[in-house]
């Protein structure tokens, strides 16, 4: 496999709207996946967007057995997937977008491998990931969306707040005012504390400033264009996004 063409691949999929077809010629395993996606960032990064924050996925342990893995996979943000809290996204050059509801912290200290993860939390927030594989169909394998920076396409943040009790919060995303998915955030692995305690064993250490969306707490649903998207987390507040053309 070839890291760099297969990274500029993915690149050009996600620029041009153009989906790829997964199968032979992708990464075998989880280290020449990540291998692709920091070679993917790296050439966002070299357009001019800088690093904001970190994803974690397969955080619900359903979809890990489902899957078949026993660890979670993670991608990387940047300031140009950021989406103000009633904002407008253009899901017009997205190949097929679907939107999750989350749990966002905002870290105001280092948080280390083996470190308390509630120590260095400077503030937690509802936030909506809009996620897009670039692979033909959604179809993918686990090594495969990895190196698609696991989906990671934008992200809304609402009102950040001091955190709290974090571990049964319930979760409605809606659609058009339309309840479309309930979920809780024990979803996320029990607790979104212990997805941010994994984040900085998978990263080796987050930065103050860092967003880390600690996992979906509901399905993914599709995402239309000319929709209003809102998700709640209860004692969180709300935070939502308009598709459309004109972002």
């Amino acid at each position: 496999m070839n890291i760099t063409a297969l990274a500029e691949a993915l690149d050009t999929a996600a620029r041009e709207g153009r989906p790829l077809a997964g199968g032979d010629g992708g990464p075998k395993d989880t280290d020449e996946a990540y291998a692709v996606q920091e070679a993917l960032v790296a050439r966002r990064l070299a357009r001019g967007e800088r690093l904001t924050g970190f994803k974690l996925g397969f955080t619900s342990r359903a979809k890990m057995r489902q899957m078949g893995v026993s660890d979670l996979i993670h991608g990387r943000l940047t300031d140009r997937m950021a989406i103000p809290d009633g904002g407008r996204v253009d899901t017009s050059a997205l190949i097929h977008p679907r939107v999750e509801p989350e749990v966002a912290f905002l870290l105001g200290d280092t948080l280390r491998p083996g470190g308390d993860p509630l120590a260095a939390v400077a503030a937690v927030a509802p936030a909506l990931e809009v996620i897009d594989s670039r692979y033909h169909g959604f179809r993918f394998s686990l090594p495969e969306v990895i190196a698609d920076n696991t989906s990671a396409a934008g992200y809304a943040v609402g009102p950040w707040s001091a955190p709290g009790d974090l571990d049964n919060l319930g979760v409605l995303l809606e659609l058009d005012g339309r309840l479309t998915e309930t979920g809780s955030t024990a979803a996320i692995l029990g607790s979104p504390l212990r997805a941010l305690a994994a984040a900085a064993r998978l990263a080796g250490a987050l930065e103050p400033g860092t967003v880390v969306l600690a996992g979906a707490a509901t399905a993914a649903v599709p995402l239309p264009p000319g929709t209003h998207v809102r998700a709640t987390v209860a004692g969180l507040g709300t935070v939502h996004l308009t598709t459309g053309e004109d972002a």
